[in-house]
């Protein structure tokens, strides 16, 4: 299975000794990542970070997508919150 990770350079260093592959976007150039892994992974692990910067649209296309299943991470300096799913489903169904 071919993992890839898309994020920065340290937590990249723990993804890459568990055998995934990187990519380190620079400014600008994370949604080519995005692309770059969705075309050649099977899992592919996006840093909060990084998700941050992609187009929304972009993505929320990745992210239910079948194949490859792709996954937001936190990464270990904790700059971008991962999103709140359940805050997310209560404002949809009215509850908030």
């Amino acid at each position: 299975m071919v993992v890839i990770y898309i994020g920065d350079e340290l937590t990249a260093a723990g993804f890459r000794l568990a055998g995934a592959q990187i990519l380190l976007p620079a400014a600008g150039e994370e949604a080519a990542s995005l692309a770059q892994a969705r075309g050649d992974g099977q899992l592919v692990l996006v840093s909060a970070d990084v998700a941050a910067r992609i187009p929304r649209e972009l993505l929320g296309a990745a992210l239910a997508a079948l194949a490859p299943l792709t996954l937001v991470v936190p990464d270990l300096l904790g700059r971008q919150p991962l999103p709140d799913r359940a805050q997310r489903l209560r404002r949809q169904m009215g509850m908030e």
